[in-house]
């Protein structure tokens, strides 16, 4: 009985050099995996493999070595545990981010939570070609989202509260950016400078700041053969049905308007740029 090759690298299944040998891609959501998911993977690994697994580029896992005799078994003994193969080729591929605010200090928005939202929304849709999401919860862009199809950092936007605050200047130093000045025992804050870090409240002794979570996005991140940064094309924005509908209007125009093996950027540039960002201005400015 011929094997189906494709069908199997639609479903994780990598061919490796060694004739009916495969490395198994595991579905791994923010680059986060249970304690339960990491004792089924081991088992497998030991199992039907060589007793390792190799971490991807984009935290993702693989088990080398699986023979083909056994991939239902191997999958059978995963979905124990929690655990299930990824996908590769013209599709949605699993969202990466980093941890977020849940855990890192620097963190704006909670990364893990949307990352999962969105793998739910979009992971292994069918589309010309491969689609990549990257979120970074902060400026330090540890995700580096622009090298993605759309890239999601975190951001704040921040209010100074007068009443509370003692004039003590830590939020002035902290800014990187020089977007604060201190006046009189006066906060002024230069907008057009602000890059949403966050810095000022998180370092404020006297909670004087109040902050509002939000996104900054990017469109058309290349990062292989061709390599384009992602352009950032709306401001910083709140709104997590926002983020949704542009993210739902980019999926839709790659459908129709990506050729196979496309990347996005590869669309928008037969397109047209300019045509593009206003297409994506457009459903930004749509009313909630």
């Amino acid at each position: 009985m011929a094997v189906d090759y494709a069908a199997l690298k639609k479903g994780g299944w990598m061919r490796q050099k060694q004739k009916g040998k495969f490395a198994l891609r595991v579905h791994v959501v923010g680059g986060t995996l249970t304690s339960e998911q990491l004792d089924g993977i081991y088992r497998v690994a030991a199992k039907y493999g060589k007793g390792y697994v190799h971490l991807t580029a984009r935290q993702s896992l693989e088990i080398p070595w699986m023979d083909e005799k056994d991939i239902e078994d191997i999958k059978k003994d995963l979905a124990e545990y929690g655990v299930y193969p990824s996908v590769c080729g013209p599709r949605v591929r699993t969202t990466t981010a980093c941890q977020g605010s849940a855990t890192c200090p620097s963190g704006c928005i909670d990364t893990q939570e949307l990352a999962k939202k969105i793998d739910e929304r979009y992971f292994a849709r069918e589309l010309p070609g491969k689609f990549k999401f990257g979120i970074t919860g902060c400026q330090n862009n540890c995700l580096k989202t622009e090298e993605n199809d759309i890239g999601i950092k975190g951001g704040l936007r921040v209010k100074w509260l007068e009443d509370k605050c003692i004039s003590c200047g830590v939020c002035v130093k902290a800014c990187r950016e020089n977007a604060l000045s201190m006046k009189d025992g006066r906060i002024e804050l230069d907008q057009d400078k602000c890059t949403y870090c966050g810095r000022c409240a998180k370092s404020c002794p006297a909670d004087a700041w109040e902050t509002h979570p939000g996104y900054l996005v990017s469109w058309g991140g290349l990062f292989g053969n061709h390599i384009h940064r992602g352009n950032a094309i709306v401001p910083f924005f709140e709104g997590e049905e926002r983020l949704f509908r542009l993210c739902d209007a980019t999926i839709d125009f790659f459908a129709e308007n990506g050729q196979p093996g496309d990347r996005l950027q590869f669309a928008i540039e037969r397109y047209g740029q300019e045509k593009f960002n206003r297409m994506i201005q457009d459903v930004f400015q749509e009313e909630e």
